[in-house]
């Protein structure tokens, strides 16, 4: 089924839009706005691309899914999975990862859910990962040995807490602790709670109430910047460094196959 048209309406109604003022933002006409909400016409591919570059959403999500019963900006309940909202795209509508510099990891619990936020955030295209949203995160301290503090850990967001794994690590934001990286087991049909584990076992295992945790992401891979200076270590760096381990994988990827 196609929602194109409910979807168009409800998230520009989020924006506080008039039709007038969102069809000059996309440099088209108020009746094409209203064709489009009604039904009466389907945007075509160019359309598209420029709703899923406003909306910050996959053109897939915007066709796909039923986003009538978004609130607000942060993110979109579908049945019982969430859609990471906003999200950012590249042009050729391929997700991107955001890299969530140490010295920015304060301020995502705030910024988590504001596209301005996400927007600042220094973005790449990594052709290994597997298919999903993904971020890259800084990890402090000694808790989640080997793994050390200073490493970035490649998390693949998890739209639906049902498929948590119970066992695996995940990078974990809640109200009250903001960003953590834990392994996790599941204990909502028990507790209503997660149950969060270090590596390290000086540390205590702990709860969480499920009411409590804004996001959840898998770990895919982690990149060790241990053994760098410092000094050298930046966004830019960061990215640059990831950057050309994709180049590298792909290149490998394509000799094998």
């Amino acid at each position: 089924m196609n929602f194109i048209a409910n979807n168009i309406k409800h998230l520009r109604e989020l924006k506080n839009h008039t039709q007038e003022f969102f069809a000059n933002e996309l440099n088209i006409s108020r009746e094409r706005i209203a064709s489009y909400e009604q039904g009466r016409s389907s945007p075509p591919v160019d359309i598209l691309i420029e709703l899923s570059n406003y909306f910050n959403l996959p053109i897939d999500v915007l066709i796909k899914n039923d986003l009538s019963k978004a609130e607000d900006a942060s993110f979109i309940h579908i049945g019982n999975q969430r859609i990471l909202f906003p999200i950012k795209v590249n042009e050729d509508n391929e997700d991107m990862v955001e890299i969530v510099a140490d010295d920015a990891s304060a301020g995502y619990l705030r910024g988590y859910a504001d596209p301005e936020y996400i927007e600042s955030l220094n973005s790449l295209k990594l052709p290994f990962l597997p298919t999903g949203k993904h971020r890259a995160f800084p990890i402090k301290g000694d808790s989640m040995l080997p793994i050390k503090s200073g490493s970035f850990i490649i998390a693949r967001y998890l739209e639906d807490i049902s498929h948590l794994s119970s066992g695996n690590t995940y990078i974990v934001l809640t109200h009250n602790d903001g960003l953590v990286y834990k392994r996790v087991y599941d204990k909502v049909e028990e507790h209503q709670c997660l149950l969060m584990v270090s590596d390290n076992k000086k540390y205590d295992p702990y709860y969480v109430p499920i009411n409590e945790v804004l996001e959840l992401w898998e770990f895919t891979c982690h990149i060790n910047l241990s053994e760098y200076d410092e000094s050298e270590i930046n966004t830019e760096s960061i990215a640059q460094m990831l950057t050309n381990i994709g180049i590298q994988l792909e290149s490998i990827r394509k000799k094998v196959n």
